[in-house]
């Protein structure tokens, strides 16, 4: 019985972080806009243009292979597994056993391998550039991302997201150290570049030359234009409850009490609100970099991420 009430609560918790991707887009847009002294768009509107995209059909080019087709499906699905993985209101649950640092990883890269593939697929030029880009961020990114957690894992003695969420949330003031704090760094610079925020890239941009992640969906409409937006706000929600809940893991429940859970639940959401307007406030405040000088942003980050690690063997 308990088993399966974990099942349901793991499979709750990533259907809010489903549903709830689109609003932390909004409310980021809406900060930004009142910083920028714009009334700009309500929070909800991410809601209004997913259900326009799926009531749209899709204009596909004649030299798209089942490549083109398949790639939103893969990057959509792949991204909702790893809201499976991540911990979001509880640990540990039944899906823990395989939320593993290094399955996190490769997932996500797989997500990006496959929307490159996606962009390239058609032959425009402005996909090649796009996915070119692409590759080149996830290849200086995600051992970043490794490196980040990793820090965490050296201390938990696991490489299991549940497990070193349980630890911080069992000795609080590891989440003071310093180690802790430069992969929290680490991270989220990473994150910056992964979900295709300034100053690695504009999310709100249209000049073909400066575009990356926007290049490499030009071509999609419709439906697939919609997974491919609904994936990239939701890989951008995992990333900001993981950075909450690895890092700052109080108010994490430890057991199945409905209190316990409702406190879990608005302390997430409180903290996800939290860095989601910081990440508006950074926008308003910087500009996008050019694009030779993002590996330097990502070399920034995976060298915090190698002092975190140093740290933690230094605490050990």
């Amino acid at each position: 019985m308990i088993a399966i009430t974990g099942v349901a609560i793991e499979i709750g918790q990533a259907l809010l972080v489903l549903l709830l991707a689109p609003a932390v887009v909004g409310l980021i847009r809406w900060v930004k806009a009142r910083l920028q002294n714009r009334r700009g768009a309500p929070v909800w509107q991410p809601y209004a243009e997913l259900r326009k995209l799926f009531g749209k059909d899709m204009v596909v080019s004649p030299n798209a292979s089942w490549i083109f087709h398949a790639a939103p499906f893969v990057v959509f699905g792949t991204t909702v597994v790893v809201s499976l993985l991540v911990p979001v209101l509880i640990t540990p649950l039944p899906f823990n056993d395989v939320a593993d640092l290094f399955a996190l990883v490769y997932l996500l890269l797989l997500g990006t391998f496959a929307l490159a593939l996606g962009g390239l697929d058609p032959g425009s030029s402005f996909g090649g550039m796009g996915s070119s880009r692409e590759m080149t961020i996830a290849a200086l990114s995600e051992p970043a991302i490794a490196l980040a957690i990793l820090s965490l894992a050296l201390a938990a003695g696991s490489t299991n997201l549940g497990e070193m969420a349980a630890r911080t949330v069992a000795n609080p003031s590891a989440a003071l150290s310093p180690g802790h704090v430069l992969a929290f760094a680490a991270l989220f610079i990473v994150m910056l570049a992964e979900t295709g925020r300034l100053p690695v890239d504009n999310p709100a941009t249209h000049l073909e030359l400066t575009m990356v992640h926007e290049a490499m969906i030009l071509e999609y409409s419709g439906r697939h234009l919609a997974l491919v937006e609904w994936a990239s706000w939701l890989k951008l929600t995992v990333f900001l409850v993981l950075a909450a809940n690895l890092f700052v893991p109080w108010g994490l429940a430890t057991s199945l009490t409905p209190g316990a859970l409702a406190i879990a639940a608005i302390s997430t959401l409180a903290k996800v609100a939290v860095l989601a307007v910081a990440i508006a406030i950074l926008e308003t405040r910087i500009a996008k970099l050019r694009l030779f000088r993002v590996p330097e942003l990502l070399a920034v980050s995976f060298v915090l991420g190698l002092l975190a690690v140093a740290s933690s063997f230094s605490v050990r």
